[in-house]
């Protein structure tokens, strides 16, 4: 039962988050494939090694989640996130858990994959362009697409997030449907 929690909140800032390192650059997703298949993409066993420690951070968020702060706004192709924390010590794991993130979805190693909205995600990975910059006490994160199913993917997600910040493990649980699905 613990090892399934901690699996499933690792997903906390996947999203809006996806995809991100802290500073101030554009980040186009690398070309090629990146795959999803038996050794890539599910984040998890001995191909993995950063998965232990990504889930430790998004336990952390989870477990402080009251401080945390989290706004979306949709525009035409995507959403603008800020995440942002009063707690010093909990902006830093926003931050670290970004740059996780960013790693997961340059490499094509998703997570969460029981989820069919975060697997989607994931396998259009690089149809998503993301720029961002470090706040004050936290992270602001742009994610866009030009394709239209991507763009609903992503602010879907976004809400996600957002509602595993709301709702804290109850909602990590949760599948989420695809846009379209509900």
């Amino acid at each position: 039962m613990v090892q399934s929690r901690r699996w499933l909140v690792v997903l906390l800032f996947a999203g809006a988050l996806v995809g991100l390192s802290i500073g101030g650059n554009s980040l186009a997703q690398p070309p090629g494939k990146g795959g999803m298949g038996k050794d890539k993409g599910f984040g998890k066993g001995k191909n993995d090694p950063s998965h232990q420690a990504d889930m430790e951070v998004f336990h952390f968020l989870m477990d402080h989640r009251e401080n945390i702060r989290r706004t979306i706004q949709d525009v035409p192709t995507g959403v603008e996130t800020v995440t942002e924390s009063d707690k010093p010590e909990i902006t830093e794991k926003i931050r670290e858990h970004v740059v996780a993130m960013h790693k997961r979805v340059k490499q094509g190693r998703g997570i969460h994959m029981r989820d069919p909205l975060f697997a989607e995600l994931f396998r259009e990975y690089e149809k998503i362009r993301m720029t961002y910059e470090k706040t004050e006490k936290g992270v602001k994160v742009k994610e866009t697409s030009d394709d239209p199913k991507v763009v609903k993917l992503i602010q879907a997600h976004a809400r996600v997030v957002s509602n595993f910040i709301q709702n804290g493990y109850e909602e990590v649980r949760k599948n989420h449907p695809l846009p379209g699905d509900q």
